[in-house]
C-alpha cells in the first residue's frame, strides 16, 4: 500500500466496486459494468488497484500478468481528479508490485486521438510500437500499441 500527501492506493476490494464503475462510464464510451469488474477481483492473472481518499475511488489501473509481460487492460482518474498525479501513483505502484513478479514489459493500447493519455504515457516512458486497426469502436477507432521495459530501471 502507497500513501502520498491524502491519497492512499491499494488493490481492489469489492467496496470499490460501484465507484470504479462510475468513473467507467464518465470515462469510456463503453465502460466495464458492476458485474464484469466485480468479476475481476476473482480472475488470478488479473491485479487492480485503486487510488482512494478517504473512501472516495479518485481512479484506477487494472492489468493482466501473464508470465514476464503485465498487459495494462485499463486506467482511469475520475474528471474531477486530473492531473493532481492520481495516473503517476497508480502506475509506480503497478511497477513496483510487478518487478519482483518477474514481469519485465508492461504495455498496452491507447485510442490514436486521445493525446493527453498519449502524452502521459510518453512521459511515463512508454514508446509506440505497433498500431491495432480498427480497435475501438463508438466511435470506431485505431489503437496505439505501446510498452514500457522494466529492465532498463
Amino acid at each position: 500500500m502507497m500513501q502520498k500527501n491524502n491519497y492512499t492506493v491499494t488493490p481492489l476490494k469489492p467496496e470499490h466496486v460501484r465507484q470504479m464503475a462510475e468513473i467507467e462510464k464518465l470515462c469510456f464510451s463503453e465502460p466495464w459494468s458492476e458485474d464484469t469488474i466485480r468479476d475481476e477481483l476473482d480472475t488470478p492473472l488479473s491485479r487492480y488497484f485503486v487510488c482512494c481518499e478517504g473512501e472516495r475511488v479518485l481512479g484506477y489501473i487494472g492489468t493482466r500478468i501473464l508470465l514476464d509481460q503485465c498487459d495494462i487492460t485499463n486506467i482511469a482518474v475520475h474528471p474531477d481528479a486530473r492531473r493532481l498525479g492520481i495516473a503517476t501513483l497508480l502506475l509506480s505502484e503497478l511497477e513496483q508490485t510487478v518487478r519482483p513478479m518477474g514481469v519485465t514489459v508492461l504495455y498496452l493500447e491507447v485510442r490514436e486521438g486521445n493525446t493527453p493519455a498519449r502524452a502521459f504515457y510518453e512521459k511515463s516512458r512508454f514508446i509506440p510500437v505497433g498500431r491495432r486497426k480498427n480497435y475501438y469502436s463508438l466511435p470506431t477507432e485505431d489503437a496505439i500499441l505501446m510498452t514500457k521495459s522494466l529492465e532498463d530501471e
